[in-house]
């Protein structure tokens, strides 16, 4: 008994194997993801250095341009200090969060700003570097810290406007610069920057969807792959089982003739319910023989959603030792619809899961019409999921049953439902037991009108 439902999982979305592996593949990716964060910008920070000491010297000594060299080579050697070390945590294991990553970018900015103001401020063409800062932080970064980054960058850009040391250059006759260019530099820089900000942001966005949209896809094709694979051995084992199974039917046919089994009544009915069972398993042989691994049967019937229905619990209710199927059927349309074994089969293996969770006690089928989709529910009064069998739903050979090969019901299930457009949910009840739910779009199961 339980005071609230356990929480519903969608079993249509990629799964996996459990709550606390979960959280730690999930965090693997993005401790990968900061270190090589980390490690980019390392490297740019080494090229900013180069090309810092290539500059400075070749203007200094080159073009013959007076340069503070003392305080901006100690500005360089600040950098160079603070990379190593940079360097020496990138060993570390400990994870790479996005605060020090942004840390990393503000020195960079700083060092950029000590430089720009030693040697000219804003009339020095190498302002527009800030520009690299912020598309560092846009492909980098969280947007919070991207807007940062942006706000920092236009703080020193305009500090440089009104604090910083002009270059001596004869040929230059005044290093004032009218406010109206000023301004339109801060405008075209402030419009650079967040355009950078934006559209990097969204083209990471999309490539990160695509990413997520390809793992999906890998994982539904190792999932067909592996389904392919077990209608292949289903259909070599049916071939294999129709031989002993039509002998076992011989055997009981001429038993059921022979005088001490006719004289005696109780063994007679156990002989007639081994033909049955034995016709029954010749029948499931049969279905696997025409659906051959596909999702849907070679060979599809006609019929109409109610009869369907009513038919699938009334075949389930007289070949199951069930003790009592509560079978309803609330608004669903009488709709002309194509059947398959695949489809039966689907529903059957819900119905029998619910039978073996509580075997000695009723199980319910709800059958009703939402949203143009048909909605089953399976209801039993067993003890529920356990929290790890929730997140594991629908994945093969994942079962509490302690069998080989158990748990490919359900997987074949959610395989089914997801070809189909619909999907599977497991949770359990308020009052005990559990419920499974599974909604089919109606116009993935209508007749077409040519058939």
């Amino acid at each position: 008994m339980t005071d609230a439902p356990a929480p519903s999982r969608l079993i249509d979305a990629s799964d996996l194997p459990g709550l606390a592996d979960a959280g730690a593949r999930a965090a693997q990716p993005d401790r990968a993801a900061g270190r090589a964060h980390l490690l980019q910008l390392i490297q740019l920070r080494w090229l900013a250095a180069g090309g810092q000491l290539v500059t400075i010297l070749g203007v200094q000594f080159m073009l013959e341009v007076p340069l503070p060299l003392v305080e901006m080579l100690t500005l360089l050697g600040m950098l160079v200090a603070f990379n190593l070390a940079s360097a020496a945590r990138s060993r570390l294991s400990l994870p790479v969060r996005q605060a020090e990553l942004f840390v990393g970018l503000v020195v960079d900015v700083a060092v950029l700003t000590g430089q720009l103001f030693f040697s000219g401020g804003i009339t020095n063409p190498f302002i527009y570097l800030y520009l690299l800062q912020v598309a560092v932080a846009a492909v980098l970064l969280r947007p919070r810290y991207r807007w940062a980054t942006v706000a920092l960058t236009c703080l020193g850009f305009v500090g440089l406007t009104q604090w910083h040391r002009p270059l001596a250059m004869p040929e230059v006759a005044s290093a004032n610069l009218p406010p109206q260019y000023i301004g339109g530099l801060l405008l075209c820089f402030l419009l650079n920057a967040g355009l950078l900000v934006v559209f990097i942001g969204r083209i990471g966005r999309t490539l990160r969807q695509r990413d997520a949209r390809l793992a999906d896809l890998r994982q539904r094709a190792a999932e067909e792959e592996h389904i392919v694979r077990m209608g292949l051995l289903a259909s070599g084992a049916a071939h294999e089982l129709g031989t002993p199974l039509a002998t076992l039917s011989v055997i009981l046919g001429d038993w059921a003739r022979m005088a001490p089994f006719a004289a005696e009544p109780e063994l007679r009915e156990e002989i007639e319910e081994m033909q049955l069972q034995i016709q029954r398993c010749k029948h499931i042989v049969s279905a696997i023989l025409q659906s051959a691994g596909e999702s849907r049967a070679e060979a599809p019937a006609a019929t109409t959603l109610h009869a369907f229905l009513d038919h699938l619990a009334d075949d389930w209710r007289r070949t199951r030792p069930v003790t009592r199927l509560d079978y309803r059927r609330d608004g669903v349309p009488e709709l002309a619809i194509v059947s398959d074994a695949a489809l039966k089969q689907m529903i059957d293996n819900i119905l029998d899961n619910a039978l073996e969770a509580a075997p000695d006690r009723p199980v319910t089928l709800i059958a009703a019409a939402e949203d143009e989709q048909l909605v089953l529910r399976v209801l039993d009064e067993g003890p529920g999921f356990a929290p790890e069998m929730l997140a594991r739903f629908g994945k093969p050979y994942q079962s509490t049953k302690g069998r080989p090969g158990s748990g490919l019901g359900l997987f074949l299930a959610v395989n089914v439902a997801r070809t189909l457009g619909g999907h599977l949910v497991a949770a359990n009840r308020a009052l005990g037991g559990a419920e499974v739910t599974l909604t089919l779009p109606l116009s993935a199961l209508a007749r077409p009108e040519w058939a």
